[in-house]
């Protein structure tokens, strides 16, 4: 079997005014872009693609690469990005003639002319090689999966954790949903819609509602023979196919929309459950100060409001500031984004004490004076168990310490997904009191084992904000709650 390979990622946040352009995806905190064996060599890497192309070569057979392309989630994909990338996609798998095609992609893709950039890409696709060649995706948990997406793609398979450690497993599962195609299986499909939109806090899979909502999805695939997928939605996207989907594959049509309808009244059943409470920064502060004063592991706090992984600018200094305020001592946070810093950094050189302000001309910024404790040419390497072997380029970075507080400055943006971003400027996580995390839930995979407790912050501060509620939508689809319990949108609230 002859299949095409290619991957293009982002999660857009409809509300932040940042943009992704084509350098953010060759050049960005991800690297290059990758094609040829730069894209085969992702096998080794807990990432979808490695995992596909892992089996896919287990099994033999014959991968022609086209691209892979990621960028940190901001404001809307650039036109000029997306065409350029969807272009060579689309000109390289027509010229491929291959018998399937299997992409990695988020689903959640806006672009400042499409407002469903997976579905346009996979239209382009399927009007490019027919209809006889099989197409596969696997998709991020927090996908706005849309009517075009399951129209264009003969099956979608969707990451089942969050913080998201299964993606080399779901690469592997779309390499066995994609020979059930292959082998002329008829899957029915079936699909149910959230009534209501979902926290990005509140999803993780490793605590009720989510564990249990998934854990009911694995107890019926082994009971029939179904392939199913819960994609819980990114709340941040303004366009009328917002939301959490629930579908499945399998044999029987019956058996399928039995199945939905079962995870669909679990969900509703616990809406009340899908809400989230968090603190203040200086209640988050205060909190983490009194807990460490007895604890042996470090209480980590989530800076969920500057989260770059779900479009923050990651460069708020709330959070620093209420450290400092409230004189914590062994506390760490990042990594906070600011290139000008992170230079005047590296001029100075280690141990030079120098006066710097951080995130100068916005809203927050904070001066102080600082010692370079560290510097980092920004490379790293992950362990953890997201996304073990992926490597970031994040650009000069430094550890600047005042009081007994260190920031980890970088380059480019990107959510604290590792500890080894911290260790890439010395910082050992493990010896802090506090950790202040920019991220929303990754970090919980590599920080939770070394976790006194977690708390929540949401800050005033921070370029985005995570719940649904609070957002000025205009175009979500009419009747869909805004949040769990919560009140329902109404296109004339928008006038």
């Amino acid at each position: 079997m002859k299949i095409f390979v290619s991957g293009f990622q982002h999660e857009t946040n409809t509300f932040v005014p940042s943009r992704a352009d084509y350098g953010e995806f060759d050049g960005g905190a991800t690297g290059p872009i990758l094609r040829g064996d730069a894209l085969l060599a992702l096998r080794d890497a807990n990432v979808s693609m490695g995992g596909f192309v892992a089996h896919a070569q287990a099994h033999g057979y014959d991968l022609i690469p086209g691209l892979a392309a990621w960028a940190t989630p901001s404001g809307p994909v650039t036109r000029d990005a997306f065409e350029r990338i969807a272009d060579e996609i689309v000109a390289s798998a027509r010229q491929a003639k291959a018998d399937a095609i299997y992409l990695d992609l988020h689903g959640a893709m806006v672009a400042e002319h499409v407002d469903d950039g997976e579905g346009e890409l996979l239209a382009r696709l399927r009007d490019a090689v027919g209809p006889q060649t099989k197409i596969v995706a696997s998709l991020d948990l927090h996908a706005n999966v849309t009517a075009r997406m399951f129209s264009c793609a003969d099956a979608l398979v969707a990451y089942r954790t969050y913080p998201h450690v299964d993606m080399a497993d779901i690469g592997r599962r779309c390499g066995r949903v994609l020979e059930r195609v292959m082998r002329g299986e008829t899957l029915h499909r079936g699909i149910r819609r959230s009534p209501f939109l979902i926290p990005i806090e509140a999803m993780s899979t490793g605590r009720a509602p989510a564990a249990d909502l998934y854990d009911k999805l694995r107890a019926l695939e082994s009971a029939f023979d179904l392939d199913l997928s819960i994609a819980l939605g990114f709340p941040a996207a303004d366009f009328d196919e917002c939301g959490p989907t629930i579908w499945g594959y399998g044999p029987d049509q019956q058996v399928v929309d039995q199945a939905l309808d079962t995870l669909f009244r679990q969900l509703c059943d616990k809406e009340a459950d899908w809400s989230v409470s968090a603190l203040s920064a200086s209640d988050a502060v205060r909190e983490a100060m009194s807990i460490a004063a007895h604890a042996v592991k470090p209480v980590v706090i989530a800076d969920t409001h500057d989260n770059p992984g779900a479009g923050a600018d990651g460069n708020s200094t709330e959070m620093l500031a209420a450290l400092l305020e409230q004189r914590a001592t062994r506390a760490a946070i990042g990594p906070l984004c600011d290139p000008a810093v992170a230079r005047a950094a590296h001029a100075a050189g280690v141990g030079v004490t120098l006066p710097l302000t951080l995130a100068e001309g916005t809203r927050h910024a904070l001066s102080n004076v600082f010692r370079v404790e560290a510097i980092s040419n920004g490379e790293c390497t992950l362990s953890g168990p997201m996304m073990s072997g992926a490597k970031l380029q994040l650009g000069p970075s430094a550890c600047l310490v005042v009081g007994d507080v260190r920031i980890l400055v970088t380059s480019k943006k990107v959510q604290m997904l590792d500890r080894n971003i911290y260790r890439m400027v010395g910082i050992e996580p493990e010896r802090m009191a506090i950790l202040v995390n920019k991220s929303s839930v990754h970090f919980r995979a590599d920080f939770e084992p070394i976790s006194e407790a977690v708390l929540i912050a949401r800050t005033r501060t921070g370029s985005i904000m995570t719940d649904p509620a609070q957002l000025p939508w205009r175009r979500l689809s009419p009747g869909i709650r805004m949040s769990p319990l919560g009140h329902a949108f109404e296109l004339a609230s928008c006038a």
